[in-house]
């Protein structure tokens, strides 16, 4: 979290993390269409020769206080191959809250859990308790064939610490709600480490209503 007291802005650095091809990309593009267009800000791209690096600034999401304070989001995502770990925890450095997109597909249950490990390592490196950052996990790829069932997931999500979400990204399902997710958490601990109400008047309700103002869809567009 980056707070500009001259300006009264603070910045809120939220990471899209996960394996090749889980869906990290299409997510933040979905985002970007379903999310109204006084919300999201330009999506930019940074190309690599086999994956490509995305940074997605939303702006502007933004919750006044009574001292008038701006809040901005910046979401990230990471480029899921292996020779690309050192720009991972470089684009990591910094971030407030994870969001870890896995696929579905029980042909890439290897690929999450070492993508996984991968994150909890980087974050390490970082100096940042993977234990102490707000982590949730989306399930893509819901319409794919031979996937986790729902079942299963349940039973995932009473081991884990971290909330588990359902998504079909391609289609714009369930990525609103990821996000909402992540903010909720990473609100919840930032309000806990800093105490925001108490500075700067916003309480997690009124942030999380205007959030919701902030990302309704577009006209004719939702969904899917």
């Amino acid at each position: 979290m980056q707070v500009d007291f001259a300006a009264k802005e603070l910045t809120v650095k939220l990471v899209y993390y996960g394996p090749a091809l889980s869906g990290k990309t299409t997510n933040l593009r979905a985002i970007h269409w379903l999310g109204t267009s006084n919300a999201c800000g330009e999506l930019m791209t940074l190309e690599t020769q086999n994956d490509r690096t995305l940074f997605f600034d939303m702006l502007p999401i933004t919750v006044s206080s009574q001292s008038g304070l701006k809040i901005r989001l910046k979401l990230f995502t990471v480029p899921g191959q292996v020779m690309h770990n050192a720009t991972r925890r470089l684009v990591l450095q910094g971030t407030d809250g994870v969001a870890f997109i896995a696929d579905s597909q029980r042909s890439e249950a290897d690929a999450n859990r070492e993508s996984f490990v991968n994150l909890k390592h980087n974050l390490e490196e970082l100096g940042i308790n993977p234990e102490r950052i707000p982590i949730i996990i989306q399930f893509n790829k819901r319409d794919m064939e031979d996937v986790r069932t729902d079942e299963e997931l349940e039973a995932i999500a009473k081991q884990s610490r971290e909330p588990i979400f359902r998504a079909v990204a391609t289609r714009g399902y369930g990525v609103m709600q990821t996000l909402r997710g992540l903010i909720r958490e990473t609100w919840d601990k930032l309000e806990t480490e800093h105490q925001l109400e108490n500075k700067f008047g916003i309480s997690a309700v009124r942030f999380m209503n205007e959030i919701e103002l902030k990302l309704k869809h577009n006209p004719g567009r939702r969904e899917r």
